[in-house]
């Protein structure tokens, strides 16, 4: 008997909410870390599915975050049972964490850790938490009459953040986008790749060759994509043309204070760019500790294979 899935809760995510997510055959789940490629991919899904440039509908729409706490969770399956497309749905959480369901395909995204984590530094300060608090129900504790007003910590620079983000030991289950659970998340998608239902991607290679990137998924998705139609479906996934279509295509509007900045750069190398070699060895060093070594030389590829059992 299969284990149960292990429930992932955080302020704004809980993967409690797939429990008895009623699968139709040809299902898509996109389960990935934050700034790993989640948008991209939901996009390319989407051109392959509807086979046009222009989406009819908001991509956030088309392809709910199931766990996200800011849509009631019956809204959210209400808006899956009403669509008549094929499905494809974005989760945050490991498929430790979800049911694995032999009617759907899994999209686990995978991205150089260290751009991830610069990616994910900035979108942080793109966000607008009171807006999240709100949204999700979080009522903030009014501050005591006659206490003074604590005082903010300094602000680290980046650089000191992504060497605290290296060296952290954070639970992977409590802090997911911790160098551990990025991990996590990865070690157990790695692990389930020869499985016919479970597909990795990475950044890298989208970068790389979107279009074959694009056409290797509609095939493992037994999609057929008329050979006319693959030129602007390509041009439609680009960065360029994503990030010109921000407000249709980011997650959750309402909480970003900058669309166009959820689309900050695109390209790799950020993260390395910052450390020293004495620091980039560290980061191998932590790396090599929390997976094996078969998984980090796909990881950190410049052009990575494919991910085959």
């Amino acid at each position: 008997m299969p284990a149960q899935p292990f429930r992932y809760r955080s302020a704004e995510e809980d993967s409690g909410r797939w429990a008895g997510f009623p699968f139709r055959s040809g299902d898509i789940v996109i389960s990935t870390r934050s700034k790993t490629g989640t948008t991209w991919v939901q996009m390319i899904c989407a051109l392959l599915i509807f086979q046009a440039p222009d989406l009819p509908a908001q991509l956030g729409s088309l392809s709910p975050w199931l766990d996200h706490l800011i849509t009631p969770r019956d809204e959210v399956y209400a808006q899956l049972e009403a669509q008549r497309h094929r499905r494809f749905i974005k989760t945050h959480t490991p498929l430790d964490g979800i049911p694995v369901d032999s009617r759907a395909t899994y999209l686990v995204t995978a991205r150089h850790p260290l751009d991830m984590i610069v990616s994910l530094i900035y979108q942080s300060e793109n966000i607008d938490r009171d807006a999240v608090r709100r949204l999700t129900g979080q009522l903030g504790q009014p501050a005591s009459s006659g206490q003074p007003p604590t005082r903010a910590a300094p602000r680290r620079s980046l650089h000191e953040r992504v060497l605290r983000w290296i060296n952290s030991d954070s639970d992977p289950r409590a802090d997911m986008d911790g160098l551990p659970g990025v991990m996590s998340h990865l070690r157990d998608a790695w692990g389930r790749r020869g499985e016919p239902n479970v597909l990795l991607i990475h950044y890298a290679n989208l970068s790389a060759d979107l279009e074959g990137q694009m056409r290797w998924l509609a095939a493992r998705l037994g999609i057929r994509v008329p050979e006319v139609a693959w030129p602007d479906l390509v041009k439609a996934a680009t960065f360029e043309s994503m990030r010109s279509r921000a407000s249709q295509l980011i997650p959750s509007p309402a909480v970003m204070k900058d669309h166009s900045a959820f689309f900050r750069r695109g390209r790799g190398g950020a993260g390395r760019e910052l450390l020293t070699d004495d620091e980039l060895a560290r980061y191998h060093a932590r790396a090599a500790e929390l997976a094996p070594p078969d998984l980090l030389t796909w990881l950190h590829a410049p052009v990575p294979g494919p991910a085959a059992g």
